[in-house]
């Protein structure tokens, strides 16, 4: 009888049903400010989402309120009051109810779709930055974290599929294709500037951002370097020098992922937008190397720098490997050896664009190479050279002969002439009588001069042997064509069909 009236009787909630209901009404609610107090499980997917690239609007964020509509997917969001608009005391609470804010990440894959959002996002970011550039103390750890949360969701995405994707190696040229632009590039040039401007802040304890600004957090920017909107890899490449100069800690990883990203393009794919932004950042880089050079140093030069001239898209970021190349022989005028047998290495045969951009750089490595070094590879260098200046494509000889106008390289040739003259000499003889291209003809009969002037008689000499093997030349070419003409007689008398010994002899005589 007891037991059932006391049934009957309203009970108190328990402590733990109170607790998980407010914690519900605190994930609602959209005054929580302590990023702590965010459900540990709610946030790790939100975080996921924002790597993997949705750009849907998360509706589990503690900023949004759902539409009244069912189904619908449609957030807003309540535009929260200016910096200037509340107390001193508060604007840190505001500042993280503000990032909260912008962690929703909006679709805009449709223009006309979540417009006020976006404006009132937009406007929430901009404030973001004028914030982070003048705050007046130092970032507390909730507050990196905080940051460093809103930054990954924005930025850390799936790039869409590159227009090169499915083309091969051989069809692709990344000079004719047209660079796509990421319509959520309002948003996203915000979040750049957002996290350029807190990394360069001086209120930014590099030793507290690092737990942050991790390995992981580094390695996703790399990732987005092959963005194909190029406004996005100027940031990048900001960014990650920035990066580079404040966390010392982490200069040892940001070389090597980048070696990682060269050699998977250099061996397997042939296919990255970013390569010219990391080589500036690596020439930058390199310019600060402490001397004497490390090991390190030297083997990322022979093993990604050199290797680099092998793809066939090398005029997309020619420009930045030299300089790259060129700051390593001023570095160690040693390395002008290894450099120049590296080239000769890839030397393109049949590839005149990529000739003249090998020629150029090897008059920039040239400028800096010392009388020793130059002396260890001379010979095959000018033996390359040579064929450079015999080359039916006006502008390989041009360049080549250009040369010779570089007064620290005439000098040098000059001094070893007698190495030199005999090499490329019958090179010149052939230019003189019978290249096609009247300019090409003129810069050789110039470079002829040089050596005739410096060296009369070692010019004769080359002459009479140039005139020798001549001799010898046209007297084996008569016994070849003997040769072949006793072979088409024999054959005839034997009853060979008729023509095939001629076709061949006609082929060997031209060859």
């Amino acid at each position: 009888m007891i037991k059932q009236i006391l049934n009957k009787l309203p009970r108190k909630p328990s402590s733990k049903s109170s607790q998980n209901e407010w914690g519900k009404n605190n994930m609602a609610s959209f005054d929580s400010v302590d990023g702590s107090k965010t459900n540990s499980s709610s946030s790790g997917k939100t975080s996921n989402s924002g790597v993997n690239g949705s750009h849907a609007p998360n509706m589990n964020s503690n900023q949004g309120k759902k539409s009244s509509q069912p189904g619908s997917t449609h957030v807003s969001y309540d535009q929260l009051p200016s910096f200037r608009e509340v107390p001193t005391s508060e604007r840190h609470n505001l500042f993280i109810k503000k990032l909260n804010m912008c962690c929703v990440v909006f679709d805009f894959s449709d223009p006309s779709k979540n417009l006020k959002e976006k404006d009132v996002k937009r406007q929430t970011l901009l404030e973001l930055v004028d914030y982070v550039t003048s705050v007046p103390s130092k970032f507390n750890e909730v507050t990196m974290q905080e940051i460093t949360k809103m930054v990954a969701l924005n930025l850390f995405r799936s790039l869409p599929p590159c227009n090169h994707e499915n083309k091969l190696p051989d069809v692709f040229d990344p000079e004719d294709e047209e660079p796509s632009m990421d319509p959520s590039w309002p948003h996203l040039q915000i979040v750049y500037e957002f996290l350029l401007r807190f990394v360069a802040s001086p209120e930014t304890d590099a030793k507290l951002a690092k737990r942050y600004i991790d390995h992981s957090f580094v390695l996703r920017l790399l990732n987005l370097f092959d963005s194909e909107d190029q406004r996005e890899r100027e940031y990048l490449k900001t960014v990650l020098h920035r990066i580079y100069g404040k966390f010392m800690v982490h200069r040892p990883f940001i070389r090597k992922a980048i070696n990682n990203i060269f050699y998977r393009f250099i061996h397997e794919t042939e296919k990255h937008n970013g390569i010219a932004e990391l080589l500036e950042i690596l020439g930058s880089i390199i310019n600060g190397f402490a001397l004497p050079l490390k090991e390190e140093h030297k083997l990322f030069l022979m093993r990604a720098l050199i290797p680099l001239h092998k793809p066939k898209c090398l005029s997309m970021y020619h420009q930045q490997l030299s300089y790259c190349i060129t700051q390593f022989v001023e570095k160690d005028f040693k390395l002008a050896d290894t450099v120049i047998r590296g080239l000769l290495k890839y030397w393109p045969i049949t590839n005149s664009s990529k000739e003249v951009m090998y020629l150029s750089e090897l008059e920039e490595v040239l400028e800096s190479t010392q009388a020793a070094e130059f002396q260890r590879c001379m010979v095959p260098l000018f033996q390359r050279i040579g064929r450079c200046l015999n080359n039916s494509h006006f502008q390989v000889a041009e360049r080549a002969l250009f040369l010779w106008n570089n007064d620290h390289i005439r000098n040098m040739i000059t001094q070893n002439r007698k190495v030199i003259l005999p090499i490329i000499f019958p090179a010149l003889e052939k230019n003189t009588r019978g290249h096609w291209n009247q300019a090409v003809q003129s810069l050789t009969l110039n470079v002829r001069k040089i050596f005739s002037d410096a060296d009369q008689p070692l010019f004769d000499e080359c002459m009479i042997k140039y005139q020798e093997d001549e001799l010898k030349e046209k007297e084996n070419q008569k016994i070849r064509e003997s040769t072949w003409t006793r072979l088409e007689n024999v054959g005839a008398s034997n009853g060979n069909e008729p023509g095939l010994v001629p076709k061949f002899a006609s082929v060997a005589i031209s060859t």
